[in-house]
């Protein structure tokens, strides 16, 4: 009797801590679920009823558009060239920022020292000029004038920053800007899930006979592979929302861009150019429907919360 009392107690502390836990978790998201859904939820189910609604001078009446939003949106003659500046840019941009990031953690990991420490630090410093400041110092880089590697800028044949800029290049060099702008942050949790390699199994591989590139290839590198589809689908998704890049070049006026080089670019004039709301809700939400697809297809076949 007194065994049974003793296990009913151990089951009730149990269930205790696990109360604990889950408030304690409820407790740290709680704060990003209420932002969640007044800026990410809310404006989405809104966009959804823009789809239909028609707009007289910035008032909507909803669900009496029908499907010409649709058919606005879907047949205007900027949509193909929209969507392949996207595709240049997300077919650059992705791929390469994920194998570098991993390729910078790796190499840091290998030599664990206050050398590079000091790496992991400098990799956060062009975060601090994301966004607008991060493409103006663009242009003063990619200027031949003015830049420091106005040398090499020549040699390629850039003689001016209109060159440098030019339509074929852009892909690359907002691929360049959003990297340095993210890679930091990416770096530093690549370099933790190396770090929570066990000690043991990097000194077996050793005596094995590895080198440091087989260790790197064949056992950590498949360790952090939870953390390399999770930054594919994070940088996808916010790929695919490319949008102050090419606005602010634009701005600038350095460059011939056009104003409507990527679909962000596109809603944004439909919305805040010509009125129609529900035609850039549209273009928006088809956006989030390709980054939830792409998100989809790579979960589905990377097992990433298989237990």
């Amino acid at each position: 009797m007194r065994r049974v009392s003793r296990i009913e107690g151990f089951a009730n502390d149990r269930r205790q801590a696990g109360t604990s836990r889950d408030l304690s978790g409820l407790a740290f998201t709680s704060s990003y679920l209420v932002l969640l859904v007044l800026f990410g939820v809310f404006p989405g189910v809104y966009a959804v009823f823009l789809l239909f609604a028609e707009f007289d001078q910035g008032t909507p009446r909803f669900f009496e558009a029908g499907l010409e939003n649709f058919r606005i949106a879907f047949t205007d003659f900027r949509l193909g060239e929209v969507t392949l500046n996207l595709a240049k840019f997300l077919a650059v941009s992705v791929p390469l920022g994920v194998f570098l990031v991993t390729l910078l953690a790796v190499l840091l990991h290998m030599r664990r020292s206050r050398g590079a420490a000091v790496l992991r630090t400098l990799y956060f410093v062009p975060a601090a000029l994301a966004g607008v400041p991060a493409v103006l110092l663009t242009i003063f880089m990619f200027d031949p004038n003015v830049s420091p590697f106005a040398p090499l800028l020549r040699m390629l044949g850039n003689e001016s920053v209109v060159n440098t800029l030019s339509q074929g290049n852009l892909p690359t060099i907002f691929m360049i800007i959003s990297f340095f702008a993210g890679a930091g942050a990416w770096i530093a949790i690549f370099y933790g899930g190396l770090n929570a390699v066990p000690q043991e199994l990097i000194e077996a591989s050793v005596v094995d006979g590895a080198s440091p590139w087989q260790l790197a290839w064949h056992l950590k590198v498949p360790m952090i592979k939870p953390y390399i589809i999770y930054m594919l689908v994070i940088v996808f998704a916010g790929n695919v929302q490319l949008f102050a890049e090419p606005q602010v070049l634009k701005a600038a006026a350095v460059a011939p861009i056009s104003p409507t080089w990527s679909p962000n670019q596109l809603a944004f004039s439909f919305a805040f150019e010509l009125g129609l709301f529900g035609v850039a809700a549209v273009i928006s939400l088809a956006m989030l429907i390709v980054g939830l697809l792409a998100a989809a297809i790579v979960l589905r076949f990377t097992d990433l919360f298989r237990t």
